[in-house]
């Protein structure tokens, strides 16, 4: 009911709810550890990835298992194996003498059978993953080659990536955060096109450009870098670039203070500036998506990216990042996000209406906060963006123009319409 109530004045929301809930079909398996075949059967490898994938991903554990089937079990694999590895990095109760050379090896333990971790800290949510890790080493090697060999290659990769940063690296110029983001999102950009290609799925054509792929990647982490401010400070790191924090602190002093009440206005200058740096990726990510033929795989893609413009929106001179953590969309509007992803021209709204709404509050915030520069950059962005819709909308022939929102009445009608059908499933499954 808290979920419901949150969108209680967003009925497109409270309508994308009840269908989620009464008409959509769940395709998650083994939610609960008793639903796993035990370890005589055949299936129980695989069983325990996807409870483990349940476990470790609210966001991508329904998506990733309605994938088409050729897919499913590589992403499933190349997921949990990347949540291994960060497992590794974000745990600040390691030794640098344990974490660094597991880092650099952990594409090796792969091909180890019976490999399992079980040093992690109590507190470390996902430790539940590397103490059994034994049955992802035999579900990867069950693999094709060919998906073995991509993950392999990106495992190492940004297993090395993460142990420069860890070791001492800093992210100090914009080169350093693009490198950071890169290494441990753009790099996963680059696997999952590689894996959507060898299935068949895609064309080959979509591995041509793989800068987009890491950009696609960039975008997701910077917002998430957005989102962590708080909780990184307390962790004793933070990723958000100093050539652009620096610019809205005093000498001698740190990030941190950006967090204090009386460099309120200094902070969401900062925000605003890092929030036009994410933006400006927007285009390249739309590119990207547009080139997917598989609808599954559209739809696995453009999930998170629109949570990510969702979720940049939020934070756009939101003063709520420097006052508490866990800032995020309603779940309503999750769910309304994901009811557009499986459709480029519904995509296409959705940044759409985003764009628009940044570019609109930016322009009212001008002058408000003399930190404040970003205007300029935030509009850049916006603008590029609407741009890249309009030209994409002239060359698939579209012809009619767009609009911000659907009526309110319309809203209204599609709301009261799914209360009828899920009072009808209700009744009926009383009867």
């Amino acid at each position: 009911m808290d979920t419901i109530a949150a969108s209680a004045f967003h009925p497109s929301e409270v309508a994308a709810l009840l269908k989620y809930k009464f008409l959509s079909e769940d395709k998650t398996s083994y939610k609960e550890l008793s639903s796993v075949p035990p370890e005589s059967s055949p299936d129980h490898n695989r069983a325990m990835c996807y409870y483990f994938l349940n476990k470790t991903s609210r966001s991508f554990a329904r998506v990733i298992q309605e994938l088409d089937a050729e897919l499913r079990d590589p992403v499933c694999i190349f997921y949990l194996v990347l949540r291994g590895l960060d497992t590794i990095e974000d745990d600040m109760s390691l030794p640098l003498d344990v974490k660094l050379p597991l880092l650099r090896r952990f594409h090796e333990v792969n091909y180890e059978r019976g490999w399992t971790f079980t040093e992690n800290s109590p507190e470390e949510k996902d430790r539940i993953l590397l103490e059994r890790y034994d049955v992802v080493v035999e579900e990867f090697l069950r693999l094709k080659p060919e998906y073995q060999a991509i993950i392999t290659d990106i495992t190492k990769r940004m297993g090395n990536g993460m142990a420069e940063f860890v070791g001492g690296k800093k992210v100090v110029t914009l080169e350093d955060y693009d490198l950071y983001t890169h290494y441990v999102a753009g790099l996963v950009g680059h696997g999952l096109t590689g894996l959507f290609v060898e299935s068949g799925l895609e064309s080959r054509d979509l591995s041509k450009n793989m800068e987009i792929a890491n950009l696609m990647g960039l975008f997701l982490q910077k917002t998430n870098i957005l989102k962590d401010y708080l909780t990184d400070i307390k962790d004793g790191r933070l990723f958000w670039p100093q050539a652009i924090w620096g610019q809205y602190v005093a000498p001698g002093e740190g990030v941190e203070v950006l967090a204090l009440p009386e460099n309120r206005d200094n902070a969401l200058a900062c925000l605003n500036h890092l929030c036009g740096n994410a933006l400006a990726l927007v285009p390249d990510c739309l590119e990207y998506l547009s080139m997917l033929r598989n609808k599954s795989v559209l739809n696995f893609a453009a999930i998170p990216q629109l949570m990510a413009i969702a979720s940049i929106a939020l934070f756009y001179n939101n003063p709520d990042l420097f006052k508490k953590s866990g800032n995020k969309i309603r779940r309503g509007l999750a769910v309304k996000l994901i009811g557009a992803a499986g459709d480029f021209e519904q995509i296409k709204q959705v940044y759409y209406e985003y764009a628009v709404e940044v570019s609109n509050r930016s322009r009212a915030a001008l002058g408000t906060n003399d930190a404040d520069k970003s205007y300029g950059d935030i509009s850049e962005a916006c603008a590029n963006i609407v741009r890249w819709i309009q030209i994409h909308d002239k060359k698939v022939g579209r012809t009619t123009g767009r609009s911000v929102r659907a009526t309110f009445n319309t809203q209204l009608f599609l709301f009261f319409l799914v209360i009828l059908i899920a009072l009808f499933i209700g009744l009926a499954q009383a009867m």
